[in-house]
């Protein structure tokens, strides 16, 4: 596979090969209590982020607990949206965490800027964002615009758009034939980690535009030499 500029996101996913042909017409009631957690959360989210957003205008930087309380933010809402309508990667219950969590068949990851643009942060999550919006809202029926405006982006995890009709066409698969389409699937995880990379620069976590590429499959792209990114792990406690 050719070498490509990496994005400070990471997002993985390995697909349960004994996920089950059923369960998923039930993951939604299961996930409610997730769901209630994560509207709360996402509000924090929002909220940290304007605060950080000051932060940077004036000094360039993005304030370490803000930053690892929301990269525990989009880590808990990608486990859940794996879980249930986002992939059906597992039937693995997510954990209630902030924290990375090396078990869980999902994860994600932000590599900290130690500087961020400061005249950036002005335009970048409204004007500059606003090609990668449309196509956002493709992947997601429009789930997206929830988070843009008024914290509501907890929603992305109950699927829709195309990233919900093709979950749909698996969750059918699975249903009738036991079997998770691996091209389905990696189509599936690459529009997922389209989708965090523009949150993640929305939320003014990177200046790095996010590319307008599909990554397909379980893991990330190798990076070329040279712009290997160092994440962040630090778990973040509920504040």
């Amino acid at each position: 596979m050719t070498s490509l500029q990496a994005f400070p996101l990471r997002l993985t996913g390995e697909l349960d090969p004994d996920v089950g042909r059923w369960q998923w017409l039930f993951k939604w009631l299961l996930a409610i209590p997730h769901f209630i957690v994560l509207f709360f959360l996402w509000i924090g989210f929002v909220l940290s982020t304007v605060v950080a957003g000051f932060a940077i205008l004036f000094t360039g930087r993005y304030p370490r607990g803000i930053f690892d309380f929301n990269v525990g933010v989009l880590r808990w809402t990608w486990r859940v949206g794996f879980y249930s309508y986002s992939a059906l990667g597992t039937d693995k219950y997510p954990p209630f965490s902030l924290a990375a969590d090396q078990s869980y068949p999902a994860g994600l990851d932000v590599e900290y800027p130690e500087r961020l643009s400061q005249g950036l942060v002005l335009v970048k999550w409204w004007l500059l964002a606003i090609p990668q919006y449309v196509i956002v809202a493709i992947f997601t029926g429009g789930a997206w615009s929830a988070w843009s405006g008024g914290g509501n982006s907890w929603l992305y995890a109950s699927g829709g758009g195309l990233i919900g009709l093709l979950v749909l066409f698996a969750g059918l698969a699975l249903l009738f034939t036991s079997r998770y389409p691996r091209s389905l699937y990696d189509l599936i995880l690459g529009l997922n980690r389209w989708v965090f990379r523009v949150v993640a620069y929305a939320g003014l976590m990177t200046d790095t535009y996010p590319p307008f590429r599909l990554d397909t499959g379980s893991t990330e792209p190798p990076a070329a030499p040279g712009t290997g990114t160092a994440v962040s792990t630090t778990p973040a406690p509920i504040a």
